[in-house]
């Protein structure tokens, strides 16, 4: 591929795809009035909800590393854009939990449905084995950065 050892071929194609993503998330939310922060908050949103796990905004917060005020002002935004909106728990209703508003998944899907298709058949092109092991790197990688993230944060509350 380019010219390395597999490893360092893979480590820059994950660099490459990894760019690629951010700038096509940049795209995405400058087309929509969005801030970047605004749509990695908005994919936190849609993974919980699809998950059935509960968000709140403070765990929104954490996840995204900002303040309390930030958030706040994160979720207003997303809301008043009608991509989320808030609930109160039944049992609890101080807890308020963020969804996903309807328009998130309309605007969602126009803009990233074609690349789902796209994304759809280049997958087609490998067998199960190949996917389970790309999955089982992913998520290891996924998790290395997210871990490497929350030390440098513990290092420097302030950033």
């Amino acid at each position: 591929m380019g010219g390395g050892t597999a490893r360092e071929d893979l480590v820059a194609l994950l660099q490459d795809y990894a760019g690629e993503a951010e700038l096509l998330g940049q795209a995405f939310a400058g087309r929509h009035g969005l801030h970047p922060t605004d749509l990695h908050a908005l994919l936190a949103v849609m993974r919980a909800d699809a998950a059935g796990e509960p968000l709140t905004p403070g765990l929104l917060g954490s996840r995204l590393g900002l303040s309390t005020g930030a958030t706040t002002a994160l979720v207003d935004r997303l809301e008043r854009a009608g991509h989320v909106r808030r609930t109160r728990e039944s049992a609890d209703r101080r807890r308020v939990t963020l969804h996903q508003a309807e328009n998130a998944a309309r605007v969602g899907g126009a803009f990233f449905g074609p690349l789902g298709h796209r994304m759809d058949a280049a997958l087609a092109d490998f067998d199960e084995a190949e996917l389970t092991a790309a999955a089982r790197f992913l998520t290891r990688m996924n998790a290395l950065v997210a871990d490497y993230r929350a030390d440098l944060a513990a290092e420097n509350p302030a950033s």
